[in-house]
């Protein structure tokens, strides 16, 4: 079973690799805010989470990895999103263990943009007050363990974007599914070794804007009357992808009753409808579930050369995560986490963000 599925793994990532993903189609998504992610653990890993996500921040990486979250799980998260640009975004989201009917959870994500001064064509000046544009995402997910080794979920979410005279709604689906083989030698303890998963993103219909903002008024030459007509905006697609990931737990320790050190390689393949495709390597080191520090490159067509490259970020993600029992006679948990994404330009992304499980 292992070997079949190195090999699906394999021959998927070298047919995709040699398909450079939709260049000619760059920019012509829309709502691509559902393709950032807010959480401050995992964005430190990149799409190379993929295949060993858990929990709570599952929700946007694979949706499979939060039917393992076995207790009540609280997470927010705050992103200085492009450093320079005045833009934050929080996030915030639980999810509960419904016991052996799997797990719920929901999540919400907006971004500030700050205070934009407003404009016209008759007074490019401004002078006119300013805007606050506001994009929310809410997505409502459930997952379940159908066996010991194999869990998968589905996510639906509401995106909205929104300035005071025009607005777009639209609805995007999300699903996964994560394998995991576990393994108890007798020279050291293994547990759950070897890992893949598969995730499809952001799946729903075409949106468009409407309001006044896309309004104009003139004279009806028929009958000498001012009406407002509207314009016909376009419609636009979401930026769905596709991710197919493995990851492997080298337990370090020399005995077989503890697995205090942990490496963990990973590798993901992402297949973009509307840009790049992007092979990510990442690996993770933890000591004793307490520390835990994670790093990965994002590799894309033309990503070393600054005239190429159509994304700010440059491929660096990092990150680490300390947590801490909340007291001595609990399984209770806090957790501090810390990302940071490099871009050009600006001066990239530092998320931070704080976790608590609940048994």
């Amino acid at each position: 079973m292992i070997k079949k599925l190195y090999i699906s793994i394999l021959v998927a990532l070298s047919g995709s690799l040699a398909f450079a993903g939709n260049p000619d189609r760059i920019g012509q998504a829309g709502a691509t805010q559902l393709l950032i992610n807010p959480w401050a653990q995992t964005s430190g890993f990149g799409w190379a989470a993929v295949a060993n996500v858990r929990g709570l921040e599952s929700t946007f990486f694979n949706v499979g990895g939060l039917a393992h979250s076995k207790r009540t799980e609280l997470g927010f998260s705050n992103t200085n999103w492009l450093a320079g640009s005045g833009i934050q975004i929080n996030a915030f989201g639980f999810s509960q263990s419904l016991g052996g009917e799997g797990v719920l959870g929901l999540t919400v994500m907006t971004m500030d943009m700050g205070e934009i001064e407003v404009t016209t064509v008759e007074q490019p000046g401004g002078g006119l007050g300013t805007i606050n544009p506001q994009n929310t995402n809410i997505g409502l997910a459930y997952a379940k363990r159908f066996t010991q080794s194999i869990s998968g979920g589905v996510l639906v979410r509401v995106h909205s974007e929104a300035i005071p005279n025009a607005s777009v709604q639209g609805i995007a689906i999300d699903a996964g599914i994560q394998y995991t083989e576990t393994s108890d030698k007798s020279d050291k303890l293994k547990k759950d070794d070897i890992k893949f998963g598969i995730s499809m993103k952001n799946v729903g219909p075409d949106a468009s804007y409407s309001g006044d903002g896309v309004t104009f008024k003139a004279t009806n030459p028929n009958n000498d009357v001012q009406q407002s007509f509207l314009f016909r905006t376009a419609d636009f697609g979401l930026p769905t992808l596709i991710n197919i990931g493995a990851s492997y737990d080298m337990r370090l320790d020399k005995t077989k009753e503890t697995y205090n050190h942990r490496f963990t390689p990973a590798v993901n393949f992402t297949s973009n409808a509307y840009t790049r495709n992007q092979l990510t390597v990442g690996a993770e080191y933890g000591f004793k579930d307490i520390f835990m520090l994670r790093g990965a490159y994002a590799y894309e067509q033309g990503i070393f050369n600054a005239d190429e490259r159509t994304t700010a970020f440059t491929g660096l993600v990092g990150g680490f995560s300390i947590e801490l029992p909340m007291s001595k006679t609990s399984d209770n948990i806090f957790a501090v986490d810390y990302s940071y994404r490099h871009s050009n330009p600006f001066s990239g992304s530092h998320g931070i963000g704080v976790r608590i499980l609940i048994d």
